[in-house]
């Protein structure tokens, strides 16, 4: 009996896989929300804090021009009440409103993103040696982040030991 050449690669590929021994198949995982684990910190959220006090003057006064370009809006809703040089300028004061709205509020934008990018960057680092000390003291092999896997078990997630691992190693001053 003769074996065909399919088969025989068949074979040449499946007998190495058989031959793989029982302690290489035990493979130690864990999954992990590291966004999650990441926000949930004492650090992330005083810096969020932290953050929300500085701005919160700019942001008032983002507040209060958009109430005075409201008023002037109702203003000249009124319309035909007003003498066409009321009017005007009116129209020229919300112009000058909305532009120092819209550049308070862009630069607004602009100083507490790269504030928060900095403050993710340092604290994502942080994060991700304190995930490998967690897998290295558990054994793990492997640690995946949750969003990808399509299931784990509840037993294998890591987040929030990452979360306190996270916090005692770096205690917020």
């Amino acid at each position: 009996m003769s074996v065909s050449p399919k088969l025989r690669w068949l074979f040449a590929l499946i007998v190495p896989l058989l031959a793989v021994s029982p302690a290489s198949a035990q493979l130690k995982v864990a999954v992990i929300a590291s966004q999650t684990a990441l926000s949930e910190t004492a650090e992330i959220k005083k810096a969020q804090a932290d953050l929300e006090a500085r701005y919160k003057p700019k942001q008032e006064q983002i507040t209060r021009l958009g109430k005075e370009l409201e008023s002037i809006n109702s203003q000249l809703s009124l319309g035909d009440k007003l003498t066409l040089q009321a009017q005007a300028e009116l129209n020229e004061q919300g112009r000058r409103k909305q532009r120092e709205l819209t550049r308070l509020s862009e630069d607004l934008q602009a100083d507490v993103d790269h504030e928060r990018s900095d403050i993710i960057a340092r604290s994502s680092e942080q994060m991700r040696k304190v995930i490998e000390k967690l897998a290295q003291e558990k054994g793990l092999d492997l640690v995946v982040e949750a969003g990808t896997t399509l299931f784990s078990k509840p037993e294998l997630d890591l987040t929030k030991e990452a979360t306190a691992a996270y916090d005692k190693a770096h205690p917020v001053k």
